[in-house]
């Protein structure tokens, strides 16, 4: 019985709590009272239940009514987003858009500037990914991501087309009870030896070969930024941050900013850039997405990140 049901019953039940009257519904939805009154009574006879008690002046909501009318409302809104959803599809917005985002990218960037996307975009939903090194390209090769932001990965597999967005500060850092935060000089690499550095490692086999900051020939390898920063808390060996991450930790006295001889602060700065497949470019949401997060890295804290180039 349910399966004859129609949508323009459900929105006429609606317009008709909304407005207060069948006849009110009626001037609304641009009708005859009588088909306003014909689509409802249609309704309540495919559902088996009164909706609307017709024994005064105006028709008020039963029990039955008032606890389907939420399901009812919810109907429409989803089909309203249906139809959004395919009209966008139609004019090339993308159905959804994945993004994967370097471990080492400020999160908060990343937030404001989907908070916006969210407005902007209601009917494309969002999905990220936060990788490391080459776990930040292979989702984009694999056609799992659309759009990258990648920082780690000194050459780019073919196919790959890259836009600047910025650069994230490192800090090279120990716990302050580690021996390397003794040293009030800049310490020589000969003396970074005699300590275990952590180093981030990469799960894929895109920097298969390379090795990023590696001053030691004593290493830990960890998958994951912040497993990193727990054993540099805990003194387990010294190693390299994005300062966003560590920033509170060196405020409060837990790490201590290492000065490495031979290597200017101006060198611990790591550029990070938007990667898609060239065979692929992002469409409308993921332009305007490319272009927000350039607009907020440039309103973000100077000591987090810098904008390379205009990211308008």
């Amino acid at each position: 019985m349910l399966d004859g049901l129609s949508l323009d019953q459900v929105r006429t039940f609606i317009a008709a709590v909304d407005e207060g009257s069948f006849s009110a519904a009626a001037r609304k939805l641009g009708r005859a009272q009588s088909a306003v009154s014909e689509l409802v009574r249609g309704l309540e006879h495919q559902l088996g239940v009164e909706l609307f008690d017709r024994t005064g002046r105006y028709p008020q909501l039963t029990p039955a009514g008032s606890m389907l009318l939420t399901g009812a409302r919810e109907v429409i809104a989803k089909v309203d987003a249906f139809k959004s959803h395919a009209k966008g599809m139609a004019s090339g917005l993308e159905p959804e858009l994945s993004v994967v985002i370097d471990v080492f990218f400020p999160i908060s960037v990343i937030a404001e500037a989907a908070r916006e996307f969210r407005e902007h975009f209601p009917t494309v939903p969002l999905r990220l990914f936060v990788e490391a090194l080459g776990g930040t390209v292979q989702p984009i090769l694999h056609r799992r991501a659309n759009v990258g932001i990648v920082g780690t990965l000194p050459v780019m597999p073919p196919g790959i087309r890259t836009e600047p967005l910025g650069t994230v500060d490192f800090e090279i850092v120990a716990a302050a009870h580690h021996p390397l935060a003794a040293f009030t000089a800049p310490i020589p690499r000969s003396e970074l030896s005699n300590h275990v550095q952590l180093v981030l490692t990469d799960r894929t086999d895109l920097s298969q070969g390379r090795e990023f900051g590696v001053m030691s020939s004593q290493t830990w390898r960890l998958a994951d930024l912040f497993a990193k920063q727990t054993f540099l808390l805990n003194g387990l060996g010294w190693g390299g941050m994005p300062g966003h991450a560590v920033r509170a930790d060196i405020d409060e006295g837990r790490l201590v900013s290492l000065r490495i001889e031979g290597v200017p602060a101006s060198d611990l700065k790591l550029p990070m850039s938007i990667a898609y497949r060239a065979d692929d470019p992002p469409g409308p949401a993921g332009r305007w997405l490319i272009q927000r997060l350039g607009t907020c890295a440039s309103h973000s804290r100077p000591r987090d990140l810098e904008v390379l180039g205009n990211p308008n």
